[in-house]
């Protein structure tokens, strides 16, 4: 038997989709006659596009995984400075291809659901329920949110309660990681908020701040007793 290599490279006929036939009768029970005919029914015409695509033309899976290996053979491995709240660690083998490796997180279905996000929000709940049994909480909680984002996200919800509304000052300390500090002064630009650094043992809070942030442990490393 003789193998058509160029119908075997093709990515559409390895696709799974309508055949011609199958086509041919979903548009008929619909009561259109082509494609072109449904996507100019349902699609506005204000948003198409009135010429066709400027793309180059089709490669083979081969083709193009070879073009994308030598990509990728140009990358150069930098060394890496631990710190700054990222810090090595050791991980179980367990953990490591369970929750962070592990293939069910997004191979489960098709790739056009949002199976990336589903499968963080699983390894969480699976994270937080291994919290509960190991402390004996009633009750663990996870965010999706990294450290950053996480402080922005703080610093808005101490603004949006703040009794003052003239109050817009919030302190933050000279020790908070400074990708964290970056983050805070993006979020707050387009509130006016104004975001005052300095150091958290000597600063004296008043009033005309509605909250404060501060760092633990510090960024060079430090605990400190915040109480």
């Amino acid at each position: 038997m003789k193998l058509n290599i160029d119908y075997q490279e093709k990515f559409e006929q390895r696709h799974i989709a309508p055949n011609e036939q199958d086509t041919v009768k979903m548009l008929d029970n619909i009561g259109v006659n082509s494609i072109e005919e449904l996507i100019s029914q349902t699609v506005p015409s204000i948003i198409r596009l009135k010429n066709n695509l400027n793309l180059p033309a089709a490669r083979s899976e081969a083709d193009y995984l070879n073009d994308l290996k030598k990509t990728a053979s140009k990358n150069k491995v930098f060394k890496s400075y631990i710190g700054q709240g990222y810090h090595d660690v050791i991980v179980p083998g367990v953990i490591q291809r369970n929750i962070l490796e592990n293939p069910g997180w997004y191979t489960q279905y098709t790739p056009y659901q949002a199976e990336i996000a589903q499968g963080r929000l699983q390894a969480l709940l699976n994270f937080q329920t291994m919290v509960i049994d190991l402390t004996g909480m009633e009750i663990a909680n996870a965010s999706l949110l990294d450290e950053g984002t996480a402080a922005a996200e703080a610093m808005f919800m101490q603004y949006s309660l703040r009794k003052n509304e003239n109050v817009r000052v919030f302190f933050v300390s000279e020790e908070v990681l400074p990708q964290t500090i970056d983050i805070l002064k993006t979020r707050a630009a387009p509130y006016g908020i104004e975001i005052r650094i300095g150091n958290h043992e000597t600063v004296e809070l008043n009033e005309s701040m509605f909250g404060a942030i501060v760092q633990y442990p510090a960024a060079k490393g430090e605990v400190y007793n915040y109480s």
